[in-house]
């Protein structure tokens, strides 16, 4: 049985909640990453995701030189500890109607991401979801 430290991903990417918008997109793009979390000073304040710039950024024409990822990010995050099962992050990515779920050791200390592509990559490399997340990482 798979737990979510054998597939969730442990490079994770931090971006101060002041960060403007199409500097968080260049930095996405250069780490090939779909996600970011984002910080205000040493606090978690949310998560940035590429569809969050789509949706909430492209759709309502904002500016992104001038828009700052804390206007628009994801503020509610969801956590799952590392020892957790792979089906049950998926329950939870169901449960929750969401793509990618934070990931804590014991002290809730953060230690990855893991995507709904990060699953189906382990549990079905052959499924739809699983040549999805190649072709667009952590989607």
């Amino acid at each position: 049985m798979y737990r979510v430290s054998d597939v969730m991903t442990k490079q994770v990417v931090y971006l101060p909640a002041e960060t403007m918008l199409d500097e968080a997109a260049r930095v996405m793009k250069e780490a090939d990453i779909g996600d970011v979390v984002v910080t205000d000073g040493a606090t978690l304040a949310g998560m940035l995701t590429d569809r969050d710039i789509v949706v909430r950024a492209v759709a309502d024409r904002a500016d992104p030189a001038s828009t700052t990822i804390g206007s628009i990010i994801t503020r509610e995050v969801v956590m799952i500890e590392q020892h957790s099962t792979a089906s049950e992050a998926a329950a939870l990515m169901r449960e929750r109607n969401i793509r990618r779920v934070l990931v804590c050791d014991n002290e809730r200390k953060l230690v990855g991401i893991v995507s709904l592509g990060d699953l189906a990559m382990q549990l079905d490399p052959n499924s739809a979801l699983g040549d999805i997340s190649e072709a667009a990482p952590n989607m």
